[in-house]
């Protein structure tokens, strides 16, 4: 195992990961995972090649975490979508070696001053980042105030596929969606059989089970998700016109990436106790 702290694009601090099983890269900035390669493999993770790599700017790809609320600021007072962790530094708490080969990365945040006058809650937040024969995450929220509160989040992952034509993600046939894409206000529908992206997609899943699928034609292999601690998950694809629309997309990058989330999301609240932790994970094998 080797693990090696550089200073990756922009400046940010980066670890990378090489043990017998993978290779990863982790940023510190945003405690974001942007790479994990099984040996032998293509990477599993998509990261823009325009992507910003800036204090202040997410970067688009890899696993940008959405935490403590995903979407729109839930109390409307202008804070910015999907919460205030993917834009800031973490700090690393932990690094080891496991019995199996595999090696574990834990970078953290805690509530500040400046977390405080955003959101009013003391709480101590953990990427617990597992690099193996598979990539294992978990990110731990524990309530260090005194009174609940409650949260949304998201893993909100960049899958790389060779080709969307022929990418299909399986596991969700029979489930309701919210269609975001369709009107904005996301009307309920029921999803037949597999899902097939040929036109922007942005679905927040229903009840959805602990095992899916991306089959990628392309490259001829099927991206497994199992995840816990969940009752949604968000699929996104922005389509061209919206692709061609962000500067830190090149235009045709929808071709080669499809967003599977695991989420706490629409009315899938987490409230958590004073003194409690909470634990959303997800894991991704090939």
């Amino acid at each position: 195992m080797t693990i090696t702290r550089v200073a990756g694009n922009g400046g940010l601090p980066m670890i990378n990961v090489s043990n017998d099983h993978a290779d990863a890269v982790i940023s510190v900035y945003a405690g974001q995972v942007l790479s994990f390669t099984p040996k032998g493999a293509a990477d599993v993770l998509f990261v823009s090649d325009k992507a910003y790599y800036a204090e202040g700017k997410a970067i688009k790809g890899g696993v940008p975490i959405c935490w403590p609320w995903f979407g729109a600021d839930p109390e409307g007072k202008g804070r910015p979508a999907h919460g205030f962790m993917r834009n800031r530094m973490w700090s690393e708490w932990e690094t080891r070696e496991n019995a199996d080969g595999s090696t574990t990365v834990i970078l953290g945040v805690e509530s500040s001053p400046e977390t405080l006058a955003i959101w009013p809650h003391a709480f101590r937040l953990a990427m617990e980042i597992t690099v193996g024969k598979t990539l294992q995450l978990a990110l731990v929220t524990r309530n260090t105030g005194d009174a609940a509160f409650t949260i949304t989040q998201a893993m909100h992952t960049y899958f790389a596929v060779g080709d969307i034509a022929q990418t299909t993600v399986t596991g969700l046939g029979g489930t309701q969606y919210l269609d975001k894409a369709a009107d904005g206000n996301g009307a309920t529908k029921q999803q037949d059989g597999a899902i097939s992206i040929n036109s922007e997609v942005d679905r927040v899943y229903l009840g959805v089970p602990a095992e899916l699928a991306i089959v990628d034609g392309a490259l001829n292999r099927t991206i497994r998700i199992t995840s816990s601690g969940n009752k949604t998950a968000v699929v996104w694809n922005p389509w061209a016109k919206i692709a061609a629309g962000m500067a830190d997309l090149q235009d045709d990058d929808y071709t080669r990436f499809v967003c599977v989330e695991t989420t706490n999301a629409a009315d899938d609240v987490v409230s958590i106790p004073a003194g409690a932790e909470f634990r959303l994970v997800a894991e991704y094998g090939v």
